[in-house]
């Protein structure tokens, strides 16, 4: 199948340079749009490839449709090269960030069928008392401190406790995972990782090395001597003779932990701010809390879209939505940017509540790789509004947010709040 050759994007609109993820967000949000604008799909050269392993650029799928389509088409659009780097990661990180997220079926769903079962709603239903028991503790100390940095004090300590008591790990390790945690999705921050290239791999591998040792000396415990946690749960699961392996184990605790702990941090943070620029949204949220949180929670996931992006690659020739792909070409599929595309969402930028329909894609697209954890997530955000908003009403951001430099979490690292 022939193609015309890609045209490198270059200027403000690069996605591949770190001066685009250091724009204020609405200036982000207007590049997107110029982007959706293109055709054939913007093409991304990576300036710089610290491993060797390829230098080929990729595909922005900027487009809702064009997201939905590659997501809804495994078999084309694959995971195994890797999903969450634009670049091929050496083996040697396979070994800690080789989660499911980066395999195809059957592998995939043969991984996905085993731990699936601790994340239906029926599962998730048993951890809800820990949720809001948790969150009111959360509230009692913030009370407690006053004005804070709501990340730090707020934010963070939710899905990180959360995750940890599902797993069985202990209140003494909780510094550690969330250094880790910090680590692997700090994106070119500085304040999280070295700014020199070898410095900063070395750091992520140890990390990657830390949770990994910490999950599979607990499973090796918890086998001897099961427990009602997570852990002995996926360290003795046998479904049609199927067990994890240790190294299974381990990656999918790392992407538990980091995904988990990353993403609800993100939208818990991004939702004070939110609610604080639009004060109408949060008379409405007030006015009627339990019948309105469960459209607010879709569209803060929307409005922010925690994770930015993942990454396909293309197992053969083939034409989606007018557009010629070659086999082995890269896609990254921006669900930011399909969160604010003007076809699918009447005034995308808008920050509305009520909004109906909202087929947002800030859990993924529908397909096999849709977000394990949504269901909790949704719990943790819910739970966590619902006790600052009942029990600290006048709650609101003092400040501007920090924000985290990566183009792949849309993170906030500190926020000062007064009440």
């Amino acid at each position: 199948m022939s193609s015309p050759d890609p045209v490198p994007i270059s200027g403000d609109l690069d996605l591949s340079q770190n001066p685009f993820w250091e724009q204020p967000p609405a200036q982000r949000y207007a590049a997107y749009a110029q982007l959706r604008a293109m055709q054939p799909p913007p093409f991304f050269e990576v300036p710089e490839n610290p491993f060797g392993t390829d230098d080929r650029g990729y595909y922005a799928l900027v487009r809702h449709a064009d997201v939905a389509e590659a997501s809804r088409n495994p078999e084309l659009f694959s995971s195994a090269a890797g999903a969450t780097s634009v670049v091929d990661l050496p083996v040697e990180f396979n070994e800690y960030f080789g989660s499911m997220i980066n395999m195809d079926d059957p592998r995939h769903a043969r991984l996905r069928r085993i731990v699936s079962r601790a994340f239906t709603p029926k599962m998730i239903k048993k951890f809800e008392d820990d949720v809001q028991r948790t969150a009111a503790e959360i509230v009692d100390d913030l009370l407690a401190t006053g004005p804070c940095d709501f990340v730090q004090h707020v934010a963070a300590r939710l899905p990180l406790k959360i995750i940890c008591e599902m797993m069985g790990i202990g209140d003494e390790h909780y510094a550690m995972v969330l250094k880790d945690t910090n680590t692997i999705l700090s994106g070119a921050d500085p304040e999280f990782i070295s700014e020199d290239m070898n410095e900063a791999i070395t750091q992520l591998l140890a990390s990657g090395q830390e949770l990994a040792e910490l999950v599979t000396g607990l499973a090796e415990q918890r086998q001897e001597s099961p427990a009602d946690d997570l852990v002995s749960a996926l360290a003795t699961a046998n479904i049609d003779g199927e067990q994890l392996t240790p190294a299974e184990l381990a990656s999918f605790f790392i992407l538990l932990v980091v995904a988990g702990n990353e993403t609800t941090r993100t939208a818990i943070s991004h939702s004070l701010n939110l609610l604080t620029e639009h004060p109408d949204q949060r008379e409405l949220l007030l006015a009627d809390f339990e019948g309105r949180i469960g459209p607010a929670v879709e569209e803060i996931v929307r409005y922010v879209s925690p994770v930015i992006w993942m990454r396909r690659t293309l197992t053969r020739d083939t034409v989606m939505n007018g557009h010629a792909y070659r086999e082995g070409d890269k896609t990254v599929l921006f669900y930011q940017a399909a969160n604010r595309d003007e076809t699918v969402f009447a005034d995308p930028d808008r920050f509305d509540i009520t909004r109906s329909p909202n087929p947002h894609v800030g859990f993924g697209s529908a397909g096999p790789h849709f977000c394990l954890g949504a269901h909790l997530a949704r719990r943790e955000i819910t739970a966590m509004l619902r006790e600052l908003l009942t029990r600290v009403p006048g709650i609101r951001a003092s400040g501007e947010p920090d924000y985290l430099l990566s183009s792949f979490i849309n993170g906030i690292k500190h926020l000062p709040c007064e009440f």
